[in-house]
């Protein structure tokens, strides 16, 4: 059974003027900022007796109440799935997540998830991310594959958690895109929300209703322009769900496959022989999802301090078809 703790702390000199979350997030470092967070906005906290927002300044001699609910231990089935683990020890463990595999249970997907597979494989997961995401430190959507770290304690947690919010952690990504960007490099900041209309999917939200959305910025990198397609970096600086594949298609340059954001075009028959783009669209056609991969992860392990540094090749699907229009005449590459 959950029991709920209630804490109470006096504003003193020292951190007059921080706002609630990074003052509590002081007083309380074995709980993550974003789990404050959510704690706060959700009603639980209060400053001289009145409810209060995260961005709240304190003020000296403020009195901060707030009550939290420690994480419940994860109860989610353990499953004997396979996992492409790159690297483990005794803190935390690196994967290479498949494709078409959903990374914690929720609503269809019940079980036959990686924290299924998780709790299988690991004597210890950390709390911190509640009963259905336990070590769960960042996610990946089902059909994005690549690498992501996984925490089996809570100071590990914790830590990476921090280092992703710092931007010390580095998530990057290679996306085949349709279209030609006339640029190299570009950052693309756009706010994200739910879709109003398609509770599927997630939408940029409009300049004079910004407030309901969630800042969002990614930096994209041209890596090889491929004829009708360009291959991206694409480094996060933010972590919202669907982020590099609404970006994509906010800038004009939907991931390949995408079925949510634009990705399922067809070769233009003007553009391209039939005896080339006949087997193009087949293999576009099976892809089953987004041609996204997280090539690369680095973060300064929690424990040591040493920096961590993994890179993974794409899956066979994303490599064969960037084989494929390598192989296409030059006048389909230019």
């Amino acid at each position: 059974m959950k029991t709920e703790q209630e804490y109470a702390f006096i504003v003193e000199n020292l951190d007059h003027g921080k706002r609630l979350d990074v003052f509590l997030s002081t007083r309380l470092p074995e709980h993550s900022r974003t789990a404050l967070q959510r704690a706060i906005d959700g009603g639980n906290a209060c400053v001289n007796g009145s409810l209060a927002k995260s961005s709240v300044k304190v003020q000296v001699g403020d009195l901060v109440n707030i009550t939290l609910t420690p994480p419940a231990p994860a109860h989610v089935v353990a499953q004997e799935i396979d996992l492409d683990i790159v690297y483990e020890d005794s803190d935390l463990l690196v994967l290479n997540k498949q494709k078409d595999i959903v990374v914690h249970p929720a609503p269809g997907a019940e079980d036959g998830t990686i924290v299924n597979a998780l709790l299988a494989h690991c004597k210890e997961l950390s709390g911190v991310g509640g009963e259905l995401r336990p070590g769960i430190v960042h996610r990946l959507d089902k059909d994005t594959t690549g690498l992501m770290v996984v925490a089996k304690n809570d100071f590990a947690h914790h830590a990476l958690q921090e280092q992703i919010q710092q931007r010390t952690a580095k998530r990057r990504y290679l996306a085949l895109v349709w279209g030609r960007p006339p640029w190299n490099e570009a950052v693309i900041d756009a706010p994200i929300a739910r879709h109003m209309n398609d509770p599927r999917r997630m939408a940029v939200t409009p300049p004079n209703t910004r407030s309901a959305a969630r800042h969002a910025v990614t930096e994209v990198t041209v890596q090889e322009r491929l004829g009708l397609f360009t291959l991206l970096e694409c480094n996060l600086q933010t972590g919202r769900t669907h982020q590099i594949r609404l970006h994509c298609e906010f800038a004009g340059y939907p991931v390949v496959g995408d079925p949510l954001y634009g990705g399922l075009r067809r070769i233009p028959a003007a553009t391209m022989e039939a005896k080339y783009a006949n087997p193009l669209n087949e293999r576009i056609t099976r892809l089953h999802g987004q041609v996204l991969h997280a090539y690369s992860l680095s973060f300064t392990h929690p424990a040591t301090g040493q920096r961590m540094e993994f890179e993974q090749s794409p899956h066979t699907e994303f490599q064969e078809l960037l084989d494929y229009l390598r192989a296409l005449p030059e006048i389909y590459r230019a």
